[in-house]
C-alpha cells in the first residue's frame, strides 16, 4: 500500500482553496448589489421573466454567475486538494488561475450582455479546472501504482 506525506509547499494549496472562498463572498455582495438595484425582494431567487428592463436582466444575469461559480466550486476543490497532494505548487497556480478567471467570469456575466456573452471573459476557467481534474487522477493512478 502507497503512503503520502504531506508536503510543506501544500499551504500552498490551502491558499489557492481559499481564494474561492474570497471570490463566493465576491459573488454575493455583486449579486446583492445588482439584486438592490433591480428592487428583488427576497426571498426570489429570479427577476420574473415579466420583467423586461435592463436593471433585472443584469440581477439575474449576476446571480447566473453566481449559480455557475457554486456548480463548479466543489469539484474544483476536490480536484485541487487531491493534485496538491502531488503537484502542490502547481496546482496552488492553477487554483488561484480558476479563482482569477472566476472573478473575470462574474464581472462579464453581470454586464448583461445580450445571450450573457460576457461570461466568456472568463471562460478559460475552465482551463484550470479540467488541469486540476487531470492531475487529481493522475495523482490516483500514481498512488494506486505506487509511483
Amino acid at each position: 500500500m502507497a503512503t503520502m506525506t504531506i508536503a510543506p509547499d501544500y499551504g500552498y494549496v490551502l491558499l489557492a482553496a481559499t481564494s474561492t472562498f474570497i471570490v463566493n463572498v465576491l459573488h454575493m455582495v455583486n449579486t446583492s448589489a445588482y439584486r438592490k438595484a433591480a428592487k428583488i425582494a427576497y426571498p426570489a431567487a429570479y427577476a420574473p421573466s415579466s420583467r423586461t428592463d435592463a436593471e433585472a436582466y443584469r440581477f439575474n444575469s449576476a446571480q447566473r454567475a453566481h449559480a455557475n461559480y457554486i456548480e463548479n466550486q466543489v469539484s474544483m476543490l476536490g480536484a485541487l486538494f487531491i493534485a496538491g497532494l502531488s503537484y502542490p505548487r502547481v496546482a496552488a497556480g492553477m487554483g488561484l488561475g480558476w479563482s482569477v478567471c472566476r472573478w473575470v467570469y462574474m464581472k462579464g456575466y453581470s454586464e448583461g450582455q445580450e445571450g450573457g456573452k460576457g461570461r466568456y471573459k472568463g471562460i478559460g476557467f475552465y482551463l484550470f479546472q479540467f488541469g486540476l481534474i487531470g492531475m487529481a487522477a493522475w495523482t490516483g493512478v500514481g498512488t494506486v501504482l505506487g509511483w
